[in-house]
């Protein structure tokens, strides 16, 4: 599984059109192939900053999320509207545990 996790600082003035644009992608995300889940939450220490977390099934999904077009106009929209340069960490991961636990 692959595990992708990012933020953005907005501002005030830009920080409602980068949560909606936000949403638009999470949601046109969980629909692509190999999408386990795909979210964004807003930092509680900075109410200007989104966090995303998504997993993926394996590189080739991701690979193919990040190509799509409108992921790309996603993230060209969004880093117009930061106000310091987005973060994004990638992560091959294992289920160690049973979510039960």
């Amino acid at each position: 599984m692959i595990l992708v996790t990012g933020a953005i600082v907005a501002t005030a003035a830009t920080f409602d059109e980068a949560l909606k644009l936000s949403l638009e992608h999470v949601d046109r995300s969980r629909a692509e192939p190999g999408c386990i889940s795909h979210a964004v939450f807003r930092d509680t220490g900075n109410p200007w900053r989104l966090v995303f977390f998504e997993q993926w099934a394996d590189a080739a999904a991701l690979k193919a999320h990040f190509v799509v077009p409108a992921s790309r106009a996603f993230a060209k929209a969004v880093g117009a509207l930061a106000a310091e340069l987005p973060t994004i960490q990638i992560y091959n991961a294992e289920v160690v545990a049973p979510a039960s636990l």
